[in-house]
């Protein structure tokens, strides 16, 4: 798993030439669009938010010996309650909606890199049935990632061991983000259940292609705009070699 998670990061250096190379910006524009509009919205949102929960944590406290102590840190917990799950709905919200625009994308790199495309998804039945799964998909995604990161976020208040469950929130989200960058390939190849299963065997790819995707999404405001065009044509590229081993091995295909 541990190399798995090196080639997912290494296809981000590839990433940028190839996109390049097969003339794909122009097909970011309007989700880079969607991506700006939505990550600005959730920002103003969150920032509303962290001082309503910030003062319904510290009115739990009801003595008025270290008031000030216990709001202080009340309102930091609430800024950090809203940055890990505002960053978990904007990811999910951006891939779901990005779909139906990103699935072409990845059919272009598959032919670009083997020649053929599995299925393609044309007209608007096609695109619709991409935003359809995308919902799904990242709905689940969200639902079982908030429940891993609930916890974890409860421990990682406890001293000294606290950054560990830090650690493993992060790898979480990465995992979840790699996940929806790996289905807008694997929805031609697999079914909804067959997707998850195929991700578990090759979490190793998810959770490399996350990292990224989450650290360039804390890049303020140019993050949100680059995020979506690099995670998905490295994902796309370690999807294939993982879907046609055989075919990159024996032709040694170069990006």
């Amino acid at each position: 798993m541990i190399k798995d998670i090196f080639n997912g990061i290494q296809a981000y250096f590839s990433a940028l030439s190839l996109l390049s190379k097969l003339n794909l910006w122009s097909y970011f524009i309007l989700p880079i669009v969607i991506s700006f509009v939505l990550g600005i919205f959730i920002l103003f949102t969150a920032y509303g938010l962290s001082d309503n929960i910030g003062s319904y944590i510290a009115s739990i406290w009801k003595f008025s010996w270290g008031k000030e102590t216990v709001t202080s840190i009340s309102y930091f917990i609430g800024g950090l309650i809203v940055i890990a799950f505002g960053i978990v709905i904007f990811k999910h919200i951006l891939m779901a909606v990005a779909a139906p625009f990103m699935t072409p994308i990845s059919e272009k790199i598959e032919m670009h890199l083997t020649g053929t495309v599995t299925k393609q998804h044309i007209g608007l039945k096609a695109q619709t049935s991409a935003l359809a799964r995308g919902i799904r998909i990242n709905l689940r995604n969200l639902i079982v990632e908030i429940l891993w990161i609930i916890p974890f976020f409860i421990f990682s208040f406890i001293p000294l061991i606290g950054f560990i469950f830090l650690f493993l929130i992060f790898l979480i989200q990465a995992y979840y983000a790699g996940f929806g960058n790996m289905d807008y390939t694997l929805e031609r190849y697999f079914s909804y259940r067959e997707s998850v299963d195929f991700v578990r065997k090759n979490r190793g790819i998810a959770i490399g292609n996350g990292i990224v995707f989450m650290l360039i999404l804390l890049i303020p405001i140019v993050g949100i705009l680059i995020v979506l065009p690099l995670s998905v044509v490295a994902s796309t590229t370690e999807t294939l070699k993982a879907l046609h081993p055989e075919k990159f091995a024996k032709n040694r295909l170069q990006l």
